[in-house]
């Protein structure tokens, strides 16, 4: 389609697409944005309509997904609204200080634990932490899969049991 056809086309359906773009935004400064953008994508990629379809079809369809990619663009976004007088505690990296003392302790008893558990949950379960996938887990015990994920999952469970007695 030559340029200028092109041209003549989507000026004679660019005003049917404000009250589209209201209807999306509900916002008068949005809707005119979204609707210059519109126009704008329809100009640089002009060479993707293809000739003799619907052009308004193809107008509304660019509107739509500037508007989708646009509030799934809003949604990933976090604003923080606070009366803080002070903003640097806002814009402070969020540090996180661990007591090493309780975490070693935690682990070691963890570990006994483990060495507890009986052989036959003890063995999977070790694997398993360790890095092996069930898949390897079951070749390794020459196990059905479906006994290794029981047996791994008895082991948490009384894992968890001992370790709230605690």
């Amino acid at each position: 389609m030559p340029v200028a056809d092109f041209n003549h086309s989507l000026l004679t359906h660019a005003d049917s697409l404000i009250p589209f773009a209201f209807t999306l935004t509900n916002n008068k400064e949005e809707a005119k944005d979204l609707y210059q953008e519109t126009l704008f994508r329809a100009l640089v990629y002009q060479q993707k309509y293809v000739q003799d379809t619907n052009i308004k079809a193809w107008l509304y369809t660019i509107m739509r997904n500037i508007f989708i990619n646009n509030y799934r663009r809003k949604n990933r976004q976090y604003v923080v609204l606070t009366d803080t007088a002070n903003p640097f505690f806002i814009n402070s990296l969020n540090v996180v200080s661990v007591n090493e003392a309780i975490t070693s302790i935690n682990i070691k008893e963890i570990e006994t634990e483990i060495l507890k558990l009986p052989d036959i949950f003890k063995h999977p379960f070790v694997l398993h932490i360790t890095g092996y996938k069930y898949t390897e887990i079951a070749s390794i015990l020459c196990e059905p899969i479906g006994t290794v994920k029981s047996r791994i999952h008895f082991a948490r469970k009384l894992l968890k049991q001992h370790i709230q007695r605690s």
